[in-house]
């Protein structure tokens, strides 16, 4: 089963503790919130930069920016956050950018975006003939969908410092690394803020979908390893009959059909070995990356992946070794839909024209605080379309709504004061 963090600790996390209880009583309601004029002040702010909005995204996309190799586009994100104003802004050592609002308190409330693109995209990026271009309602080019949210993100950010607003919480707003393989930058920003942090909001979209659990997602790298040698010494025993004949098997296996309802996934995306066409390789690997909301049904796959590497071995004379990638329990936080956080962006969407759906079946940076217990949300939505291929695409309305979003999640859940 899923890790369930029970009513009684749920109630202790979010009422008992010093924190949730200035979380609380510091909570500015939405209807307050829309009638503050600050807040009217800085809505306006984002809908009259909607152009400048969509003229970053063009510069943030341009620059290639695959898992692991993020350097330049979070320097180019820390320099937007230094001209908008924002307190402190860094380019840490895994290459997350960061930069706060200071609040009243050192209590944080901790909004993430995505950094990184997919590998795909940068191939495309550097096949591309011209940069990303504005045209009508999207910003067209591969780069721009995911970073659409790191752009609402520090517009949100923009608006708020245009009104000389001071939150209760401090704000901190970090683009983060590496979400594409381990979740790395979000799990240093997470051990950096979990001591003083009151939630964390994970930026995907606008709204329409609100995540409030954690899937649990397990990574294995699947080692294999053989007798090497030249075609001319004889094909087998092959490490790639060996990696071949497992993957098919795995592949085959009944848990996602059987316990959809748990939505369990299987899947095998990277198989790697040898690198000339004359030599048979000694060794190969390759990827698992198993998930669900039952963390038995999640030991049952491995246990079954186990009994067919195994079999296979037998048969093929290659042997295994699943060495863990990243491994990543699944929570739930029990009661955690009824809570102000995930009912309060529930209530921006409805203002927003949306209406939300709300998963426990979260699958992103979120994962790494829900899954220590601590309050988070995974804001979801449509952004724009055909990501990682060649005419990747970002919506420009939805990008401004996920702005507005995020500046009224700051506004009510921060705490917001007059100037």
């Amino acid at each position: 089963m899923p890790k369930l963090l029970p009513a009684a600790l749920l109630l202790a996390v979010l009422l008992g503790s010093p924190l949730a209880a200035q979380a609380q009583s510091h909570q500015l309601p939405l209807d307050e919130a829309l009638d503050r004029p600050a807040v009217q002040a800085a809505q306006q702010h984002i809908a009259d930069h909607r152009m400048q909005a969509a003229e970053r995204l063009t510069d943030i996309g341009a620059i290639q920016a695959p898992s692991g190799e993020e350097r330049e586009r979070a320097q180019a994100v820390r320099d937007i956050m230094d001209t908008i104003g924002l307190h402190e802004p860094r380019v840490d050592e895994v290459n997350n950018a960061t930069g706060i609002v200071p609040g009243q308190t050192d209590s944080v409330l901790v909004f993430i975006s995505t950094l990184d693109d997919l590998a795909t995209v940068a191939e495309h990026q550097a096949a591309a003939d011209e940069p990303p271009r504005i045209e009508g309602d999207r910003v067209v080019g591969p780069g721009t969908n995911t970073s659409s949210t790191t752009v609402a993100m520090l517009t949100a950010a923009e608006a708020l410092l245009a009104q000389d607003i001071r939150p209760h919480h401090t704000l901190v707003f970090a683009a983060v690394a590496q979400e594409e393989t381990g979740l790395v930058g979000m799990r240093t920003v997470y051990d950096r803020y979990q001591d003083r942090a009151v939630a964390f909001i994970d930026i995907l979209g606008d709204g329409s979908s609100i995540s409030y659990g954690a899937l649990g997602i397990n990574w294995w790298r699947i080692e294999a390893s053989g007798p090497g040698g030249h075609t001319l010494g004889g094909g087998l025993p092959n490490v790639n009959q060996g990696i071949g004949r497992a993957v098919d098997r795995i592949l085959q296996l009944p848990h996602p059909q059987e316990h959809a309802d748990q939505n369990t996934q299987l899947n095998i995306s990277i198989l790697e070995s040898g690198d000339v066409f004359n030599h048979k390789p000694a060794e190969g690997w390759f990827s698992l990356d198993v998930r669900s909301l039952d963390g038995e049904i999640i030991q049952d796959m491995e246990t079954a992946v186990d009994s067919i590497l195994e079999d296979v071995s037998a048969e093929t004379e290659i042997d295994y070794e699943r060495e863990p990638e990243t491994l990543d329990p699944g929570c739930q936080i029990e009661g955690f839909r009824a809570s102000d956080l995930v009912q309060t962006s529930r209530a921006i969407a409805q203002h927003l024209d949306v209406d939300p759906s709300l998963s426990r079946s979260g699958s992103s940076n979120m994962n790494v605080a829900v899954g220590d217990g601590t309050p988070a949300i995974g804001l979801g939505g449509d952004r724009g379309g055909q990501r990682g291929h060649p005419d990747e695409w970002a919506d420009i309305p939805a990008m401004m709504r996920t702005a507005e979003h995020v500046l009224l999640l700051a506004a009510t859940m921060g705490g917001l004061h007059a100037p």
